[in-house]
């Protein structure tokens, strides 16, 4: 068979193979070239899911009748002036959005530049155009969706289903640009100039109010910047739906952004759940690039480690900061502060992964002498007269964080009042949070192999692996090739008797598939964790009250201490306005 050169027609419906997947997928790339267009409102309907209408209405700057006839042509934009692909300041820039939409619908285009003395309407499927009322702007009305392209018709969900892609389309458009106002259906509203924190709300959910982190940051080089929103550790989600990023204000589902916010509630948040997040990443255009598949939902960034490692870095400061910035709060507003250091000094672990060591050293790590062990009176014996008076100045003042002791409940919770109301304490999961937070101060033991451990792999395993040989090194595991087709380790964590071979595959797969890997760092979270776990105020352990004060203070000034290692809440407060509904006295 010999080659020759498609028609137009089969063309653009190729292209709306990659480029209209869904109505979902109309919906975003009409919504995109209102954006690129100036609008600040931008009005959606449609019916049936998108299968029988979509039309999208804005106010930005209208076309033109020799732009309008062009705009339906392949690769025909606006939107690379200097004609380079490094340099894109747009949403849309390929050219290939309307001229694949109009090849498997019926489409029409009412606009109006206001420089011409009248609009302009487009039907697609003839290419005549007409003089038009239109006044301000561009509506587009996309019918019959797939109609000519039954195999395509065929593949499409329900309507509900349809429409709820469209939702999710746009609620992720409208949190990339909180500025510009937004309308689906006359029934979901999104008014322009909105502030972010009231646009994550009303894309969200009301349950996120108060229980989100700002975060904004920039680079040591100044060449990115971090900001936007992240979830308090004790609100999360069972799936990834609430997470949304962006890069130079377009929404993206990057594997490097993803790994990364993943990387930074590790030790806060279990595996199978998910944080919620807003964040938007700004760098320069020539270190990102866009043009990498038709939807352009994926980028490809020139130091991907090096914006792995920045986000990590920028969202674990937040996170460590979330109970010490209600400390600082609280202190400042305290009128008889105090100089009282109630965290306790741990000595050098020298021998921290050492096998024979290992129980003890941990163990002068968390109590040497256990302050919490009910029969120590260390607390008090360490305090001079004043600073015991000071403490009990501020308990009678209810305004420390979590309040002054008043009991224990079985055991096992720690019960306190401050400014708020009732705080319940977990005592296994505080005291677990900080010997976790005291373990993570200190630097892995290493144990350097007189004989290496040699470990077969595949040559693209090898090379894999080693592309991120310093980041293991950082876990105390050394490794180097050995051949072609093998690995040697050289150093390992002292007392990780571990299966290296499978750990080592696995590092290689996550690598290959992400261009990274957290395997081993979640490795050495399990191991801290678990040995935190087990060697901390069990549930059953009777306290008393100086121990169980302690405990609240130590808590207080501890990084992420308002979750333990697994994820689950240290304490929770049961405000008087609740405590006076459920005695009905309000």
């Amino acid at each position: 068979m010999s080659i020759r050169i498609l028609p137009d027609f089969l063309i653009n419906q190729i292209a709306a193979g990659e480029v209209v997947e869904k109505p979902a997928s109309v919906v975003k790339e009409l919504v995109e070239n209102a954006l690129d267009a100036g609008a600040d409102q931008v009005i959606i309907d449609v019916v049936d899911g998108g299968r029988t209408l979509i039309s999208v209405i804005d106010n930005g700057k209208g076309m033109s009748q020799d732009d309008l006839a062009n705009c339906i042509l392949r690769h025909a934009t606006s939107k690379l002036p200097d004609n380079n692909l490094l340099n894109i300041n747009f949403m849309g820039f390929r050219g290939e959005a309307l001229p694949s939409i109009a090849s498997v619908s019926d489409m029409t285009i009412d606009t109006c530049n206001g420089e011409d003395k009248n609009g302009w309407c487009l039907n697609a499927n003839t290419r005549e155009i007409k003089p038009s009322d239109w006044e301000c702007g561009t509506r587009i009305r996309v019918s019959n969706l797939f109609a000519n392209t039954p195999a395509r018709l065929k593949f499409l969900r329900t309507d509900k289903a349809e429409m709820l892609g469209v939702i999710e389309t746009v609620k992720r458009l409208a949190m990339g640009r909180s500025d510009i106002g937004f309308v689906l259906n006359n029934k979901w509203f999104f008014p322009k100039k909105q502030d972010l924190l009231e646009r994550i709300i009303a894309v969200m959910g009301e349950d996120v109010r108060g229980k989100m982190l700002h975060i904004d940051s920039v680079s040591s080089s100044s060449d990115m910047r971090l900001h936007g929103f992240i979830s308090h550790p004790t609100l999360r989600r069972a799936s990834s739906i609430d997470q949304y990023l962006f890069v130079n204000g377009r929404p993206v589902k990057d594997k490097v952004l993803v790994a990364a916010l993943r990387a930074a509630y590790m030790d806060v948040m279990h595996a199978r759940e998910f944080p919620l997040c807003a964040l938007y990443l700004e760098l320069p255009s020539a270190h990102v690039d866009v043009n990498v598949s038709p939807a352009k939902t994926e980028v490809h960034f020139l130091e991907p480690t090096h914006v792995r490692a920045f986000i990590i870095k920028v969202l674990r400061e937040a996170l460590a900061q979330t109970l010490n910035q209600t400390v600082q709060i609280q202190q400042s507003q305290n009128n008889h502060s105090t100089d009282i250091e109630t965290k306790f000094e741990m000595p050098n672990i020298q021998t921290f992964f050492n096998t024979s060591n290992f129980k003890s050293g941990i163990k002068s790590c968390v109590a040497q002498p256990d302050i919490y062990d009910r029969n120590s009176r260390i607390y008090k014996s360490d305090m001079t007269e004043n600073q015991q008076d000071i403490i009990s100045s501020n308990q009678s003042d209810f305004d420390l964080p979590l309040g002054h002791v008043i009991g224990q409940l079985n055991n096992k919770y720690i019960l306190a009042q401050n400014q708020n109301g009732l705080v319940i304490v977990d005592q296994h999961a505080a005291h677990e949070r900080i010997t976790y937070e005291k373990l993570r101060l200190h630097t892995i033991k290493t144990q350097p192999l007189l004989a290496p451990i040699v470990v077969r792999l595949r040559e693209e395993d090898v090379l894999s692996v080693l592309t991120v040989q310093e980041e293991l090194k950082q876990c105390g595991l050394h490794v180097d090739s050995f051949g072609d087709d093998a690995l040697a380790i050289f150093e390992k964590p002292a007392d990780w008797e571990i299966d290296w071979e499978k750990c080592l595959h696995e590092i290689a797969d996550e690598v290959r598939a992400n261009g990274h890997s957290a395997k081993l760092q979640e490795k050495l979270h399990l191991k801290l964790a678990n040995y935190a776990c087990h060697h901390s105020v069990r549930a059953g352990q009777k306290l008393n009250y100086e121990q169980m004060d302690a405990l609240l203070r130590d808590i207080e000034h501890t990084e992420r201490g308002t979750e333990c290692n697994h994820g689950r809440p240290v304490y929770k407060v049961i405000s008087i306005s609740e405590l006076d509904t459920m005695f009905e006295r309000i």
